[in-house]
Protein backbone atom coordinates (compact mmCIF):
# COMPACT_ATOMS: atom_id res chain seq x y z
CA UNK A 1 0.00 0.00 0.00
CA UNK A 2 1.57 3.46 -0.87
CA UNK A 3 0.50 4.81 2.48
CA UNK A 4 1.47 8.86 2.82
CA UNK A 5 4.35 8.86 5.97
CA UNK A 6 2.30 10.46 8.65
CA UNK A 7 -0.32 7.71 8.21
CA UNK A 8 2.70 5.17 7.96
CA UNK A 9 3.83 6.61 10.95
CA UNK A 10 0.47 6.40 12.99
CA UNK A 11 0.08 2.67 11.55
CA UNK A 12 3.57 1.42 12.80
CA UNK A 13 2.98 3.13 16.66
CA UNK A 14 -0.92 1.22 16.78
CA UNK A 15 0.74 -1.71 15.89
CA UNK A 16 2.93 -1.42 19.00
CA UNK A 17 0.46 -0.31 21.05
CA UNK A 18 -1.72 -3.45 20.11
CA UNK A 19 1.13 -5.67 21.03
CA UNK A 20 1.70 -3.92 24.58
CA UNK A 21 -2.69 -4.22 25.17
CA UNK A 22 -2.58 -7.81 24.44
CA UNK A 23 -0.26 -7.96 26.92
CA UNK A 24 -1.82 -6.51 29.33
CA UNK A 25 -5.45 -7.68 28.51
CA UNK A 26 -5.60 -10.62 26.49
CA UNK A 27 -7.93 -10.82 23.53
CA UNK A 28 -10.19 -13.52 25.03
CA UNK A 29 -10.80 -11.72 28.28
CA UNK A 30 -12.01 -8.52 25.78
CA UNK A 31 -14.43 -10.82 24.01
CA UNK A 32 -16.16 -12.19 26.93
CA UNK A 33 -16.79 -8.43 28.28
CA UNK A 34 -17.75 -7.64 24.81
CA UNK A 35 -20.69 -10.71 25.16
CA UNK A 36 -22.54 -8.63 27.63
CA UNK A 37 -21.72 -4.96 26.62
CA UNK A 38 -25.02 -2.93 26.84
CA UNK A 39 -27.09 -2.57 23.54
CA UNK A 40 -25.42 -0.42 20.76
CA UNK A 41 -27.59 3.31 20.54
CA UNK A 42 -27.89 3.00 16.90
CA UNK A 43 -25.35 5.25 15.28
CA UNK A 44 -26.36 4.94 11.65
CA UNK A 45 -29.90 5.16 12.01
CA UNK A 46 -29.72 8.14 14.33
CA UNK A 47 -27.52 9.64 11.10
CA UNK A 48 -30.21 8.00 8.26
CA UNK A 49 -33.35 9.65 10.56
CA UNK A 50 -31.93 13.23 10.08
CA UNK A 51 -30.81 12.67 6.43
CA UNK A 52 -34.41 11.08 5.69
CA UNK A 53 -36.39 14.36 7.21
CA UNK A 54 -33.83 16.17 4.82
CA UNK A 55 -32.35 17.87 7.89
CA UNK A 56 -28.26 18.10 8.53
CA UNK A 57 -26.65 15.24 10.69
CA UNK A 58 -24.41 16.65 12.50
CA UNK A 59 -21.55 13.74 13.79
CA UNK A 60 -19.68 16.53 16.26
CA UNK A 61 -16.04 15.53 17.18
CA UNK A 62 -14.30 15.84 20.78
CA UNK A 63 -10.74 16.14 19.68
CA UNK A 64 -7.75 17.37 21.71
CA UNK A 65 -5.27 17.30 19.08
CA UNK A 66 -4.29 16.46 16.17
CA UNK A 67 -0.73 15.98 14.26
CA UNK A 68 -1.20 18.44 11.45
CA UNK A 69 -2.75 21.24 14.37
CA UNK A 70 -0.95 20.49 17.65
CA UNK A 71 -3.40 21.48 20.64
CA UNK A 72 -6.72 22.36 19.53
CA UNK A 73 -8.37 22.74 23.10
CA UNK A 74 -6.38 23.21 25.63
CA UNK A 75 -9.10 23.15 28.35
CA UNK A 76 -10.37 19.57 27.55
CA UNK A 77 -13.50 18.05 29.54
CA UNK A 78 -15.09 15.42 27.09
CA UNK A 79 -17.82 15.09 29.20
CA UNK A 80 -18.70 18.45 29.59
CA UNK A 81 -18.18 19.06 25.46
CA UNK A 82 -20.90 15.78 25.34
CA UNK A 83 -23.71 17.88 27.07
CA UNK A 84 -22.53 20.90 25.44
CA UNK A 85 -22.86 19.15 21.83
CA UNK A 86 -26.58 17.67 23.02
CA UNK A 87 -27.84 20.77 24.08
CA UNK A 88 -26.53 21.98 20.45
CA UNK A 89 -28.45 19.67 18.21
CA UNK A 90 -25.84 17.00 17.76
CA UNK A 91 -26.83 13.51 16.52
CA UNK A 92 -24.00 11.41 17.19
CA UNK A 93 -20.42 12.23 18.91
CA UNK A 94 -16.89 11.24 17.55
CA UNK A 95 -14.09 10.74 19.96
CA UNK A 96 -10.55 10.60 19.27
CA UNK A 97 -8.82 7.80 21.57
CA UNK A 98 -5.84 7.98 20.02
CA UNK A 99 -3.22 8.93 22.63
CA UNK A 100 0.17 9.42 20.46
CA UNK A 101 -1.12 11.62 17.67
CA UNK A 102 -4.19 12.81 18.97
CA UNK A 103 -3.60 13.25 22.85
CA UNK A 104 -7.02 11.23 22.67
CA UNK A 105 -7.84 8.12 25.55
CA UNK A 106 -10.00 5.22 25.87
CA UNK A 107 -11.65 6.87 29.14
CA UNK A 108 -12.89 10.23 27.15
CA UNK A 109 -15.04 8.16 24.86
CA UNK A 110 -16.61 6.76 28.17
CA UNK A 111 -16.91 9.96 30.03
CA UNK A 112 -18.62 11.29 26.78
CA UNK A 113 -21.22 8.94 26.41
CA UNK A 114 -22.19 9.08 30.02
CA UNK A 115 -22.75 12.61 30.02
CA UNK A 116 -25.77 12.12 27.08
CA UNK A 117 -27.73 9.84 25.14
CA UNK A 118 -26.17 10.51 22.11
CA UNK A 119 -24.45 7.41 19.70
CA UNK A 120 -20.55 7.85 19.84
CA UNK A 121 -18.34 6.68 17.38
CA UNK A 122 -14.37 5.62 18.23
CA UNK A 123 -12.68 7.80 16.43
CA UNK A 124 -9.64 5.81 16.11
CA UNK A 125 -7.11 4.16 13.78
CA UNK A 126 -8.66 0.36 13.75
CA UNK A 127 -6.08 -2.49 12.35
CA UNK A 128 -6.87 -5.21 14.45
CA UNK A 129 -10.19 -7.47 15.78
CA UNK A 130 -8.76 -6.74 19.17
CA UNK A 131 -9.70 -2.77 18.57
CA UNK A 132 -13.34 -4.44 17.27
CA UNK A 133 -13.93 -5.79 20.54
CA UNK A 134 -12.31 -2.98 22.29
CA UNK A 135 -14.41 -0.41 21.19
CA UNK A 136 -18.23 -2.85 21.92
CA UNK A 137 -16.37 -2.70 25.81
CA UNK A 138 -16.05 0.84 26.02
CA UNK A 139 -19.58 1.52 24.70
CA UNK A 140 -18.64 2.60 21.46
CA UNK A 141 -21.53 2.67 19.05
CA UNK A 142 -19.17 2.57 15.87
CA UNK A 143 -15.88 2.39 14.96
CA UNK A 144 -13.85 4.30 11.74
CA UNK A 145 -12.89 2.16 9.36
CA UNK A 146 -10.24 3.45 7.05
CA UNK A 147 -9.40 2.68 3.91
CA UNK A 148 -6.01 3.83 3.13
CA UNK A 149 -4.72 2.14 6.09
CA UNK A 150 -6.01 -1.34 5.17
CA UNK A 151 -6.01 -4.11 2.46
CA UNK A 152 -8.69 -5.63 1.18
CA UNK A 153 -8.91 -8.21 3.68
CA UNK A 154 -8.62 -6.34 6.34
CA UNK A 155 -11.54 -4.27 5.51
CA UNK A 156 -13.82 -6.96 4.62
CA UNK A 157 -12.82 -9.14 7.96
CA UNK A 158 -12.95 -5.77 10.65
CA UNK A 159 -16.05 -5.01 8.54
CA UNK A 160 -18.01 -8.42 9.31
CA UNK A 161 -16.98 -8.93 13.24
CA UNK A 162 -17.66 -5.14 13.93
CA UNK A 163 -21.61 -5.70 12.47
CA UNK A 164 -21.36 -9.18 13.98
CA UNK A 165 -21.23 -7.06 17.41
CA UNK A 166 -23.81 -4.90 16.93
CA UNK A 167 -21.59 -1.93 15.92
CA UNK A 168 -21.97 0.23 12.94
CA UNK A 169 -18.97 1.10 10.84
CA UNK A 170 -18.29 4.18 9.51
CA UNK A 171 -16.08 3.52 6.33
CA UNK A 172 -13.94 6.35 5.17
CA UNK A 173 -12.49 7.37 1.68
CA UNK A 174 -10.50 9.77 0.03
CA UNK A 175 -10.28 9.10 -3.84
CA UNK A 176 -12.35 7.30 -6.28
CA UNK A 177 -9.63 3.61 -5.77
CA UNK A 178 -10.60 3.55 -2.23
CA UNK A 179 -14.23 4.45 -3.01
CA UNK A 180 -14.13 1.51 -5.32
CA UNK A 181 -12.67 -0.86 -2.54
CA UNK A 182 -15.32 0.61 -0.41
CA UNK A 183 -18.32 -0.13 -2.19
CA UNK A 184 -17.01 -3.72 -2.68
CA UNK A 185 -17.80 -4.10 1.16
CA UNK A 186 -20.58 -6.32 2.10
CA UNK A 187 -23.59 -5.62 4.40
CA UNK A 188 -24.88 -1.80 5.77
CA UNK A 189 -22.36 0.67 6.42
CA UNK A 190 -21.96 4.63 6.44
CA UNK A 191 -19.82 6.16 3.93
CA UNK A 192 -17.82 9.23 4.67
CA UNK A 193 -15.66 10.93 2.36
CA UNK A 194 -12.55 12.98 4.08
CA UNK A 195 -11.68 15.94 2.34
CA UNK A 196 -8.21 16.12 4.10
CA UNK A 197 -5.52 14.44 1.49
CA UNK A 198 -3.38 12.33 4.13
CA UNK A 199 -0.38 12.59 1.77
CA UNK A 200 -0.62 16.03 2.29
CA UNK A 201 -2.94 17.23 5.32
CA UNK A 202 -4.45 19.71 2.75
CA UNK A 203 -8.15 20.04 2.75
CA UNK A 204 -10.62 20.40 -0.43
CA UNK A 205 -14.13 20.49 -0.46
CA UNK A 206 -14.30 19.37 -3.90
CA UNK A 207 -13.32 15.90 -2.77
CA UNK A 208 -16.94 15.07 -1.74
CA UNK A 209 -18.20 16.48 -4.68
CA UNK A 210 -15.67 14.61 -7.67
CA UNK A 211 -16.56 11.43 -5.47
CA UNK A 212 -20.49 12.02 -5.44
CA UNK A 213 -20.45 11.58 -9.20
CA UNK A 214 -19.15 8.21 -8.55
CA UNK A 215 -22.28 6.96 -6.63
CA UNK A 216 -25.97 6.45 -7.07
CA UNK A 217 -27.92 9.75 -6.03
CA UNK A 218 -29.54 8.04 -3.26
CA UNK A 219 -26.25 7.23 -1.33
CA UNK A 220 -26.51 8.51 1.73
CA UNK A 221 -22.58 10.24 2.58
CA UNK A 222 -20.74 11.89 5.61
CA UNK A 223 -18.75 14.76 4.50
CA UNK A 224 -15.55 15.00 7.16
CA UNK A 225 -13.10 17.86 7.40
CA UNK A 226 -12.94 20.88 5.96
CA UNK A 227 -16.33 21.95 7.12
CA UNK A 228 -15.87 26.09 9.02
CA UNK A 229 -18.35 27.88 7.39
CA UNK A 230 -22.12 28.46 6.56
CA UNK A 231 -21.30 28.69 3.21
CA UNK A 232 -19.62 25.48 3.83
CA UNK A 233 -22.81 23.44 4.85
CA UNK A 234 -25.22 24.95 2.47
CA UNK A 235 -22.97 24.15 -0.98
CA UNK A 236 -23.14 20.57 0.79
CA UNK A 237 -26.74 20.83 1.37
CA UNK A 238 -27.40 22.08 -2.21
CA UNK A 239 -25.09 18.68 -3.03
CA UNK A 240 -28.10 16.71 -1.43
CA UNK A 241 -24.82 16.03 1.45
CA UNK A 242 -27.01 15.86 4.65
CA UNK A 243 -24.64 14.39 7.20
CA UNK A 244 -21.11 16.04 8.29
CA UNK A 245 -18.45 15.23 10.81
CA UNK A 246 -17.58 18.35 12.37
CA UNK A 247 -14.31 18.77 14.81
CA UNK A 248 -12.13 21.54 14.68
CA UNK A 249 -14.42 24.38 13.77
CA UNK A 250 -16.34 23.21 17.30
CA UNK A 251 -13.38 22.38 19.55
CA UNK A 252 -11.70 25.79 18.59
CA UNK A 253 -14.84 27.75 20.27
CA UNK A 254 -15.85 28.50 23.82
CA UNK A 255 -18.86 26.92 23.18
CA UNK A 256 -18.85 24.17 21.11
CA UNK A 257 -22.40 23.34 20.84
CA UNK A 258 -23.10 26.82 20.62
CA UNK A 259 -20.94 27.22 17.24
CA UNK A 260 -22.90 23.60 16.22
CA UNK A 261 -26.19 25.11 16.72
CA UNK A 262 -24.84 28.72 14.81
CA UNK A 263 -23.26 26.92 12.02
CA UNK A 264 -26.25 24.41 11.14
CA UNK A 265 -29.02 26.86 12.18
CA UNK A 266 -29.70 28.57 8.97
CA UNK A 267 -30.85 25.74 7.59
Amino acid sequence: MNTPTVLKKILARKEEEIAERLQKKPIEQLIELASSAPACRGFKAAVEAKVKAKQPAVIAEIKKASPSKGVIREVFEPAVIAKSYQQGGATCLSVLTDQDFFQGHDSYLQQAKAACNLPVLRKDFTIDPYQVYEARCLGADCILLIVAALSDEQLKGLNQLAQKLGLDVLVEVHDETELERALRLSGEFLLGINNRNLHTFDVSLETTFKLLKQLPDNRLVVTESGIHTINDVQSMLAHDVYAFLVGEAFMRADEPGEQLAELFSHQ
